[in-house]
């Protein structure tokens, strides 16, 4: 009795760590599941996975695309994720601020002088560090898909710090977007991303800060007469799977995902590129909104009044992450 009890224990918990199999054979499941629609860089990403997957890995892996939370809501994707129920997402890097704070460097205002930095940045051993960073919660970073630099856009135009003074500008959910807003005397407000455009038609918030694509696909430009040309953030997303999980599948189907992961990872970033650079123009086009292009000194204004931001999330960070930042930027 007692060796049938344990040998069904032990057969429990080599269930319990192996992964997901398909109904139908023996192919390992991979639920990939994210909030946009298909035909966004983030969307695009996801079904060529599972397009490639199913081409070089047929009847050992299969990838199950889940897009618009059709499967998990934003809210609810990363516990998600840690319970099983999905295998891979792909979710804004602010969104890991309850399992690690080093990420936060990726909100930090001014920090990267532009795209070119902020991909060298990515290829650095202290980026690739970061994706590790959470393996204590149990979650396991595998690549970094841009969604390009942020542009602010409001009801006045921002040329200086000073005129940003007591606007309302919608965030993320972010410590260091709070901080970055209250910086310039401006009034940070929490909002998810659904409800961003009707709270700039209805007035409730009268500014945000977006990259172009963000601010065409959700039509922001109609509520937002102007846009600066700040670039002064990222917007970005990492791909996790739990550890539990990754770890279980077996080296060499392993290795070939992330091959393949890679491969994906470098279109989804130019995908984001030369779409953010199509919306830029679209907008400009429209004449909905009047550009407000920066001097390099009226950069360095907002620069340095942001600077304080990065001192203050220094420790929880790490100044070492903050460092190597930096020296990417080809002028330091």
């Amino acid at each position: 009795m007692f060796k049938s009890c344990v040998a069904a224990l032990v057969a429990g918990l080599c269930l319990a760590s192996t992964p997901l199999m398909a109904a139908e054979g023996d192919a390992i499941v991979i639920k990939f599941a994210h909030v946009v629609a298909d035909d966004t860089p983030k969307g695009k990403g996801a079904v060529l996975f599972q397009k490639l997957t199913h081409e070089r890995l047929a009847g050992k892996v299969k990838v199950e695309v889940y897009p618009n939370s059709t499967l998990v809501g934003d809210a609810d994707e990363m516990q998600a994720l840690l319970d099983g129920r999905v295998q891979l997402l792909a979710p804004s890097l602010s969104k890991f601020d309850k399992y690690t704070k080093k990420l936060q460097v990726f909100d930090l205002p001014f920090l990267f002088d532009d795209e070119a930095a902020v991909d060298r940045f990515q290829k650095r051993e202290m980026s690739r560090e970061l994706l590790r960073s959470m393996a204590d919660s149990g979650i396991y970073g595998l690549a970094y898909w841009n969604n390009g630099l942020k542009q602010l856009s409001a009801t006045r135009a921002l040329v200086e710090p000073k005129d940003a003074a007591g606007l309302a500008f919608r965030i993320q959910n972010s410590a260091v977007l709070e901080s970055q807003f209250s910086a310039v005397a401006a009034k940070p407000v929490r909002l998810p991303f659904s409800e961003v455009t009707k709270s700039l038609q209805s007035g409730v918030v009268q500014g945000a800060e977006n990259p172009w694509s963000n601010i065409a696909s959700q039509q922001m430009h109609k509520f937002q007469p102007y846009i600066t040309e700040s670039n002064h953030g990222v917007l970005n997303y990492m791909v996790v799977t739990s550890s539990s999980f990754w770890t279980s599948i077996p080296f060499a189907i392993r290795s070939e995902l992330e091959g393949i992961l890679l491969e994906v990872t470098q279109m989804v970033n130019r995908e984001a590129a030369a779409l953010n650079r199509r919306d830029r123009e679209r907008i400009l086009a429209s004449g909905s909104s009047q550009l407000v292009t920066l001097t390099p000194e009226q950069r360095q204004k907002w620069r340095d009044q942001m600077v304080p931001v990065w001192k203050a999330y220094e420790e929880e960070i790490g100044a070492d992450v903050i460092r190597a930042a930096l020296t990417v930027n080809r002028r330091r």
